[in-house]
C-alpha cells in the first residue's frame, strides 16, 4: 500500500541572530489510508513543529530540509501557494483551542459557509444543507439554532465537533489533530475521540494525532512516534510501547499513567 505521507529525513532548524538550534532531528515516518499514527511528547519535543514544517507554515526564521511526499509531491519543495491550496482541502487541521479558530465577530453558519465557499464548488443551498449535516452528525443540537450562534455562545467541545465535522466534510487525504483534547473536560474528550474513531473507520482517512497524552492517544492510534527533545525515541503500536519502550522518557510516561491507573483503581475499590 502506498502512503499518503512519507516523510524522510527531516529535520528543522531555528536561526536567531547568530544563533540556530535544531528543534526536529532526522525525523522518518510515514502514515497510511485508514491509518491514525499518534505523535506523543511533552511540550517543545517537536511534534507540532515536524507538522508545521511540512505545511510551509513556519516564519522566514524556521529552515527545514529532508522530504515529505504528500501524494507524490514533496511538500517541502512546493511553493506556498499550492500548499495554501492544499491545506484546508486535501490536507485539513483541527487544532487545540478552537475557540482561536473561529471569528467572534461572524455568526457558526457564515463561516461554515465561507470555508465551504472556498473549498468547494457548491450552491447556497448545498452549503446549508451539509452545514446542517455536519452539526447533526456531530450532535449538535438544534443545528438551525447552532448555525446562528456566535461562537462565544457555544461551548469548547461544541466548537471543536464542528472543527472536526468541517474537516471531514472536505473529505481530506490527511486530517491532522494537533492536541484537540487538550483544552476540553473529560466527558467531552470521550465523544471527541470517539468521533475521531468514527471519521477513521468510516472514510479511511489517513491521521495524524498529536498529544501529550498517552491515554487519549491509546484510543485512536494504530502506531505510535514517540518524540524528546526534537527526536524519534521510540516507535510502534501501544502494546508494543507499553511493554517494550527503549527510552528512559517513554519508560516514565509510562510508569506515571500506570500509577495514576493503580490509584484511581484502588479509589474505586478495584471495580474498572
Amino acid at each position: 500500500m502506498t502512503p499518503v505521507l512519507a516523510v524522510n529525513h527531516l529535520s528543522v532548524t531555528l536561526q536567531s541572530g547568530k544563533n540556530t538550534k535544531q528543534l526536529v532531528k532526522d525525523s522518518s515516518f510515514s502514515v497510511y489510508p485508514g491509518e491514525c499514527l499518534g505523535i506523543l511528547g511533552e511540550s517543545g519535543s517537536g511534534k507540532s513543529m515536524t507538522v508545521k514544517s511540512m505545511l510551509g507554515l513556519l516564519d522566514r526564521h524556521f529552515s527545514a530540509t529532508g522530504e515529505a511526499f504528500f501524494c507524490g509531491k514533496d511538500l517541502l519543495k512546493e511553493k506556498k501557494e499550492t500548499l495554501r491550496s492544499l491545506r484546508g482541502k486535501d490536507i485539513t487541521m483541527v487544532l487545540q483551542n478552537p475557540m482561536t479558530c473561529f471569528d467572534p465577530l461572524y455568526r457558526i453558519g457564515n463561516q461554515m459557509a465561507e470555508t465551504f465557499a472556498t473549498h468547494t464548488n457548491w450552491s447556497q443551498k448545498e452549503i446549508r444543507e451539509e452545514s446542517l449535516a455536519i452539526l447533526d452528525r456531530m450532535q449538535i443540537q438544534n443545528p438551525k439554532v447552532a448555525l446562528e450562534k456566535y461562537p462565544h455562545q457555544l461551548s469548547g467541545g461544541m466548537l471543536q465537533r464542528i472543527m472536526i465535522g468541517l474537516a471531514v466534510a472536505l473529505k481530506p487525504k490527511l486530517l491532522i489533530a494537533d492536541e484537540p483534547t487538550t483544552a476540553i473536560d473529560a466527558i467531552t474528550q470521550k465523544e471527541i475521540l470517539e468521533a475521531f474513531l468514527e471519521i477513521k473507520n468510516a472514510h479511511q482517512t489517513a491521521m495524524i494525532f498529536i498529544t501529550h497524552d498517552l491515554g487519549a492517544i491509546a484510543k485512536v492510534a494504530d502506531r505510535l512516534l514517540v518524540m524528546n527533545q526534537g527526536e524519534i525515541v521510540d516507535e510502534g503500536t501501544f502494546s508494543h510501547i507499553l511493554h517494550h519502550a527503549q527510552d528512559r522518557y517513554t519508560k516514565l510516561l509510562i510508569e506515571k499513567r500506570q500509577a495514576v491507573m493503580a490509584r484511581y483503581q484502588q479509589v474505586l475499590g478495584g471495580m474498572v
